[in-house]
C-alpha cells in the first residue's frame, strides 16, 4: 500500500499531522461520551476541575508536539493561540450559564447540551477558519481588517463592562416559537418529543427547551467565533495552528463549565484583561508595520498575552476573595 500521500502537504502541513489531530479529537469525544458520561448525571466541581486539568494538559502537550515537529515559532504561536482561545472560551461560560438558567436546564442534562454543542463548534470553526485562511492567502490586507476589528472589539468590551445579554429578547427564540411547536417543560434528556396536539388531536413532534438551549449555545459560539477567529489569525495565518489551538481550547470547555459556573463571580477582571489582550493582538499588526518588521516576535506575543491574562485572573481572585457565591446558579 502506497502511504506517500501521508507526507504530502495539505494547507501547509503534512497530511499525517492532520489525521493525527483528528484521531485524537475523535478519541477524546468517544471517551467522554462513551465512558465518562454514559449516564445523565450532575458533574461535581471536583470532577470538573480534574477533567479540565486533563484537557489543558493534553492541549499543552499537543503544543509541545507541534513545537517538536514544526519548530519553536509555530510552537509559540500555538501556545499563544491556545491561551487566547481558552480565555475567550472562559468568557463564553458566563453566557452559557445565562442560557441554562433562562431555559431552566437541569444540571444533569447540561453536559448533553454541551457535548452536542462542541460537535457543532468543531464544524463551524472549521468552516470559518477555512474561509478566513482563503481570504488571507488571496488578500493580505484582510489581516488589517481583522486587526482593526479586534481593536474595536477590545474597546467595546472595556466600554460595556459586565452588561448581561438579554437572552429572552433574542430573535431566534421568537422565530423558533413562532415556526415550531415548543413544549414549556423538559422531557428528560430529549431534544424532541411526540405529544398530542390539542388543536388537531394528532401526535406531532415538539421541540423541548433542551433543544432551544442547544441552539442558543451554538449561536453564542458563532458570536464568540467572530472575535476568536480574527484573534488567532492576527497571531498566525497557519491553518493547522489556527484550527488545532481553537479546538483544543474549546474541547475542555464542557468540563471546565461546571466548575466555573459556580464561581464565575470570582473572575470580575477577566473580561477587561481579555479586552486588553485583543487590543494588543490587533495593535501589534500595525505596530510591526510602523517599526518596519515583518511581525512581532512570537515569544514576545506569548509572554505579553500570558502576563495580561494571568494578571487579570490573579487580581480577580484577590479582589473577590471575600465575595459571596453568585446567586445565579446555572440550571437553577
Amino acid at each position: 500500500m502506497d502511504l506517500s500521500f501521508l507526507f504530502a502537504d495539505w494547507l501547509g502541513t503534512p497530511v499525517w499531522m492532520w489525521l493525527g489531530f483528528i484521531a485524537v479529537v475523535i478519541a477524546l469525544l468517544v471517551f467522554d461520551l462513551g465512558v465518562l458520561h454514559r449516564d445523565h448525571r450532575e458533574i461535581e466541581v471536583r470532577e470538573s476541575l480534574i477533567l479540565s486539568a486533563g484537557y489543558i494538559g493534553l492541549g499543552l502537550a499537543f503544543g509541545g508536539w507541534v513545537w517538536w515537529q514544526l519548530g519553536a515559532e509555530p510552537g509559540m504561536n500555538y501556545l499563544t493561540g491556545f491561551v487566547v482561545e481558552k480565555t475567550l472560551a472562559l468568557d463564553n461560560v458566563f453566557v452559557i450559564a445565562l442560557i441554562f438558567s433562562f431555559f431552566a436546564v437541569p444540571r444533569k442534562y447540561q453536559h448533553r447540551v454541551l457535548f452536542w454543542g462542541i460537535l457543532g463548534v468543531i464544524v463551524l470553526r472549521a468552516i470559518m477558519i477555512g474561509l478566513g485562511a482563503a481570504l488571507v492567502s488571496q488578500f493580505g490586507w484582510v489581516l488589517y481588517i481583522f486587526a482593526a476589528f479586534l481593536i474595536l472589539t477590545g474597546i467595546k468590551m472595556l466600554w460595556m463592562g459586565d452588561k448581561e445579554p438579554e437572552i429572552g429578547n433574542n430573535p431566534v427564540i421568537g422565530f423558533l416559537r413562532r415556526r415550531f411547536k415548543v413544549t414549556d417543560e423538559h422531557h428528560g434528556p430529549n431534544f424532541f418529543v411526540r405529544k398530542l396536539d390539542p388543536r388537531t388531536g394528532k401526535m406531532v413532534r415538539y421541540i423541548t427547551p433542551l433543544f432551544m438551549a442547544l441552539v442558543m449555545v451554538e449561536i453564542a459560539d458563532v458570536i464568540f467565533a467572530v472575535d476568536s477567529v480574527p484573534a488567532i489569525f492576527a497571531i498566525t495565518t497557519d491553518p493547522f495552528i489556527v484550527y488545532t489551538s481553537n479546538i483544543f481550547a474549546i474541547l475542555g470547555l464542557r468540563a471546565l463549565y461546571f466548575a466555573l459556573a459556580a464561581m464565575i463571580h470570582r473572575f470580575t477582571y477577566l473580561k477587561p484583561a481579555l479586552a486588553i489582550v485583543l487590543l494588543f493582538i490587533g495593535g501589534k499588526i500595525f505596530v510591526a508595520d510602523l517599526l518596519g518588521i515583518e511581525k512581532v516576535p512570537a515569544a514576545l506575543s506569548l509572554g505579553v498575552t500570558f502576563a495580561i491574562i494571568a494578571a487579570g485572573v490573579v487580581w480577580s481572585l484577590v479582589k473577590t476573595r471575600h465575595s459571596p457565591a453568585s446567586t445565579k446558579e446555572a440550571g437553577a
